[in-house]
C-alpha cells in the first residue's frame, strides 16, 4: 500500500506518492485564498454608475430572452410546463453567449432540483459538459506558459480532443512517463483570461441585481444581489487551480481521519500544478446511477447510499470541510465498490462557530428540537444575530400550526408560498455559501436516493444516521453541543409533519414523498 495512504483516503497504488513537506505549490496556499476571498466585497460593492459596458451586453441578452418568449408565447398559446421549458432554452442561450461566468452559473442552477424549476434545471444540465472546447493552440500555450515547457517535454503523450469542457476550465487525457512507462493522467486546463472576465462579469451582476429585487417570480431568486455575493466567493476560488489541488488534500484527509474508506480522492500531481493547469491521477469507474453495471458488480446501491449520506454530513459537521459541487458528473463507482470523488474546485469550508451551528442543525432536527433549528440557521448567518427567535417559528408556522399543503387550494397554496417569502425576507434572511453548498449538496444526495433507492425507508435511515453520529461522536457531541448518549433519544416528529404525514406513522418511503410532493406540484399549477 502507499505511504500517503496513511493519511489520505487515495487509491491503494497511485502513479505517485504524496509527500506535504514536498509539494512547491502548496507554499503560502492559505495566504493566497484569504487574498482571493478578500477580493469579492469590492467586487460586489453597490456603485453609483455601472461599472463598464458589460452591463449593457448582460442586461441586453436576458431583457431579449425575456422579450422573446413573451412574444413566441403569446402567439404560440402555449402555457404551463412548455411555457417554462422555452424560457429556459432561451435563457441557457443567453447564458451560453456571455461566456464562462454565466456558464458556471448555469451548473449551479443545474443541481437546483428541488429549489429551482425543473424545467430550468434540466435545460441548465446541458452547460455542465456540453460548452464549445478552446482550441489547441489555445491549450498548449496556456499549458506550456505555466509549466515553463513544451508539451512534449513534460507529456509522453496529450489528447488534443478534451474529454469535457466546461465554464473555466477543459480536461484532456494525457500520459507522462514514470519510472519509463508511459501513466495516464487528467490534464485540467483554465481558459485564457477567465479571471478578468468573472470579475468583470461580477461587477456588473452586482450593480443590476438590486434592480432585480422583487421582480423575479422564482422564490430561489428572491434576494439576487444575495445571490450574487454567494456566487461570488465560490466562484473566485475556483480561479487558481493550487487551491483546488490543497482542496483535494485536505478532503482527502479528512475522509481518512474519519474512516471514510468508501470514498477515493485523485491525487494532484507534486510538480505539474500551477495557477491555470492541474496534473491529476486517473481514476477508472462508471456513473454512479448505472443500477444495471451495480448489479453487475454486486454492488448494493444502499451502501452507494449511505456511503454519500454519511462521508458528506459528518466531513461537515466534525472536521468542517466537505466538497462542496456534488453532482453526477463528479462522482463515479469504481469496480471495487468505492465511489471516486472528482472536482475540487468548490469546497465548504467552516468555522468553528460554523461546525458546531451545523452540527446543531442537524441533531436539532432528529429530536424534534424545532427552536435549536432555528438557532442553529440564525448562528450560520442565515438570520441575524437578534432576531426574534420565537416569532419566527411562529410566523412560519415550525410550532406545528402551520396549515397542511395537501388541504390548501391552489389560491391559498400560492398565498402562502408568497407570504413565506415576504417573512423570511422581512427577518433578512440571506443565504451563506456554505449553508446554500449544503442544502444544494443534500437536493442532490435526495436525487441519488430517488434513483436508487426509491423505497428506502426515510425515517429509518434518518434514525440510523443519527445514532450512528451519537454512537460514534458521543464525546464531541456532548463538548460542542451538550447532547450526551445516555440523554438523546430520536424524535422525528417534525420531519414528519415537513413531509405532511400523520406523526404515528412509522415507515416512510422516498417513493411516497416524491408521490404527495407531484400531488402538491399539481393542485399548485392548477391541475387538480
Amino acid at each position: 500500500m502507499s505511504p500517503d495512504c496513511e493519511f489520505g483516503a487515495f487509491t491503494e497504488s497511485g502513479p505517485w506518492t504524496i509527500d506535504l513537506d514536498d509539494l512547491p505549490w502548496r507554499s503560502g496556499a492559505e495566504e493566497l485564498r484569504e487574498r482571493i476571498r478578500a477580493v469579492v466585497p469590492d467586487l460586489t460593492r453597490r456603485r453609483l454608475l455601472p461599472p463598464g459596458r458589460r452591463v449593457v451586453n448582460i442586461a441586453g441578452r436576458f431583457v431579449w430572452s425575456v422579450l422573446g418568449w413573451k412574444v413566441a408565447k403569446r402567439r404560440q398559446g402555449f402555457d404551463g410546463s412548455e411555457s417554462k421549458h422555452d424560457l429556459s432554452v432561451r435563457l441557457r442561450e443567453s447564458s451560453e453567449a456571455l461566456g464562462t461566468t454565466f456558464i458556471k452559473l448555469g451548473q449551479i442552477i443545474s443541481s437546483g432540483e428541488g429549489v429551482f424549476p425543473p424545467e430550468l434545471v434540466t435545460e441548465f444540465r446541458k452547460c455542465r459538459d456540453q460548452v464549445p472546447a478552446e482550441p489547441w493552440s489555445v491549450v498548449q500555450r496556456t499549458v506550456e506558459e505555466d509549466l515553463g515547457r513544451t508539451i512534449d517535454e513534460v507529456f509522453h503523450s496529450f489528447d488534443r480532443t478534451p474529454l469535457a469542457a466546461a465554464s473555466i476550465a477543459q480536461v484532456h487525457r494525457a500520459e507522462i512517463m514514470i519510472d519509463g512507462e508511459p501513466t495516464e493522467v487528467v490534464v485540467k486546463v483554465q481558459r485564457p483570461n477567465v479571471t478578468q472576465l468573472v470579475h468583470g462579469d461580477i461587477a456588473a451582476t452586482a450593480w443590476l441585481a438590486p434592480f432585480l429585487v422583487g421582480r423575479i417570480p422564482v422564490a430561489a431568486l428572491a434576494n439576487p444581489p444575495a445571490l450574487v455575493e454567494v456566487f461570488a466567493q465560490s466562484i473566485v476560488e475556483e480561479l487558481d487551480f493550487r487551491l483546488e489541488a490543497e482542496n483535494m488534500l485536505d478532503v482527502a484527509r479528512s475522509l481518512k481521519q474519519l474512516d471514510q474508506n468508501g470514498y477515493v480522492v485523485p491525487r494532484p500531481h507534486p510538480r505539474l500544478v500551477t495557477r491555470r493547469v492541474l496534473v491529476m491521477e486517473r481514476l477508472d469507474g462508471f456513473q454512479f446511477d448505472d443500477v444495471e453495471r451495480l448489479e453487475a458488480e454486486e454492488i448494493d446501491p444502499h451502501d452507494i447510499v449511505r456511503t454519500g449520506m454519511v462521508g458528506f454530513l459528518e466531513g461537515a459537521m466534525v472536521n468542517g470541510i466537505f466538497h462542496g459541487d456534488l453532482h453526477g458528473g463528479n462522482l463515479f463507482v469504481r469496480p471495487d465498490g468505492r465511489t471516486a470523488l472528482l472536482d475540487y474546485g468548490i469546497v465548504g469550508r467552516l468555522t468553528e462557530p460554523k461546525r458546531v451551528a451545523f452540527l446543531k442543525m442537524m441533531m436539532a432536527a432528529t429530536s424534534n428540537n424545532v427552536r435549536g433549528q432555528v438557532e442553529a440557521i440564525r448562528d450560520l448567518g442565515a438570520l441575524p444575530e437578534d432576531v426574534d427567535i420565537d416569532k419566527v417559528i411562529v410566523e412560519l408556522g415550525l410550532d406545528g400550526n402551520g396549515p397542511d399543503p395537501m388541504e390548501m387550494s391552489q389560491e391559498e397554496l400560492v398565498h402562502e408560498v408568497n407570504r413565506l417569502v415576504k417573512a423570511m425576507l422581512g427577518y433578512g434572511a440571506r443565504m451563506p455559501r456554505e449553508l446554500m453548498l449544503f442544502a444544494k449538496n443534500l437536493v442532490f444526495l435526495e436525487g441519488m436516493i430517488a434513483t436508487l433507492t426509491p423505497d428506502l425507508d426515510l425515517f429509518a435511515e434518518v434514525s440510523h444516521i443519527a445514532m450512528w453520529f451519537v454512537r460514534r461522536h458521543g464525546n464531541q457531541l456532548a463538548a460542542d453541543i451538550g447532547i450526551k448518549t445516555d440523554d438523546y433519544g430520536i424524535d422525528l416528529t417534525a420531519l414528519k409533519g415537513q413531509f405532511g404525514v400523520d406523526p404515528a406513522t412509522d415507515e416512510f418511503t422516498y417513493r411516497e414523498l416524491q408521490e404527495r410532493r407531484e400531488t402538491i406540484a399539481r393542485r399548485f399549477a392548477g391541475r387538480e
